[in-house]
């Protein structure tokens, strides 16, 4: 067993106004919309929360009443922030429709976002330093050239002081363009101590491979930890030199959105609370199948209690 981590998990990202479609069907024709918020580093920040960590997020957002919701809702979730107000630059916002029953597509408006101007100064690099593991993802390098230099002021700030850096690689073809992210992607991961990626994620760090090959190719370029996310068929890991696999829990899922962000909330509870591997994977994944049991980000992430309700398989809580 590893050592237990005293410390947040600290993350930092761009957290944005999310408009959820109410019904099926096509933005042309859909006239009904809820509103929330999301972001996948603040998705993470919230699911450590919930399990009892403490979590940090650093971000910006505007002056503006999405940016005061987003705010508003990780105070209230139990997150701490490290955040800056901008006056200049509204707060981002994504779309979000369901064409058809099953399928999902958003869309994005964050161009020029307050969000996107991201960078060093932002930083709480005491925050940081103190931390119990540091969690960027490839979202945040995509945004802009200030937001990818904050990743790296951030990832320098932790090796410093010896906090583990985790990276979810999260890629957002959108937000690249014609631009190669898999360099940039490479450059975090041989300096992070646990990454995180689907499977095409993988392919694109390391070249093609069954997930076991990719899991392996990925731990050579620098992570003791590395694991690939195959949703409903589960994960494989590479951990510090050992092949590990866990299956996924059987379930019948109503929104996968968040899946991932849940995944790496449990794992990373899992690393700071000192349990094996295999055990930090079985959280992860159960972490991960309870936030598809409801709708929405992060509305869904579990709790402690929550879980142990789960495990009993009862539907009826009394």
């Amino acid at each position: 067993m590893i050592s237990a981590r005293a410390g947040a998990v600290v993350t930092l990202g761009e957290t944005m106004g999310l408009m959820r479609a109410a019904s099926v069907g096509s933005l042309e024709h859909v006239s009904d919309f809820q509103l929330h918020i999301g972001g996948a580093e603040s998705n993470v920040a919230i699911g450590v929360a919930r399990l009892g960590r403490p979590a940090v997020w650093m971000g910006r957002v505007g002056d503006d009443g999405i940016g005061r919701r987003v705010l508003r809702e990780l105070r209230g979730e139990g997150v701490t922030l490290h955040a800056t107000v901008d006056e200049t630059a509204r707060t981002g916002l994504m779309l979000k429709e369901t064409p058809r029953a099953g399928s999902t597509r958003v869309l994005y408006y964050r161009a020029g976002s307050a969000g996107s101007r991201l960078n060093a100064a932002d930083l709480d690099l005491e925050a940081i330093a103190s931390a119990g593991v540091l969690h960027v993802t490839g979202i945040t390098l995509a945004l802009s050239e200030s937001a990818e230099h904050a990743v790296h002021a951030a990832i320098d700030a932790a090796v410093a002081a010896g906090v583990p850096v985790s990276f979810d690689v999260n890629h957002r073809p959108s937000l690249w363009g014609a631009r190669d992210a898999a360099p940039v992607y490479r450059r975090v991961a041989e300096r992070a101590e646990v990454v995180f990626a689907g499977e095409e994620e993988a392919e694109l760090l390391v070249g093609p491979g069954a997930p076991e090959q990719l899991a392996s190719a990925v731990a050579a370029l620098g992570p003791a930890q590395a694991i690939i996310k195959l949703g409903d068929r589960g994960c494989v890991a590479s951990i510090d030199g050992e092949a590990l696999a866990a299956a996924a829990e059987p379930i019948t899922p109503l929104d996968t959105v968040g899946a991932g962000d849940a995944f790496v909330a449990g794992y990373l509870v899992a690393l700071l609370d000192g349990l094996p591997a295999a055990e930090r994977l079985h959280l992860g994944s159960r972490c991960g199948a309870f936030a598809c049991l409801g709708p929405g980000d992060w509305e869904s992430l579990p709790r402690r209690a929550d879980l142990e309700g789960f495990a009993s398989g009862d539907p009826v809580i009394r």
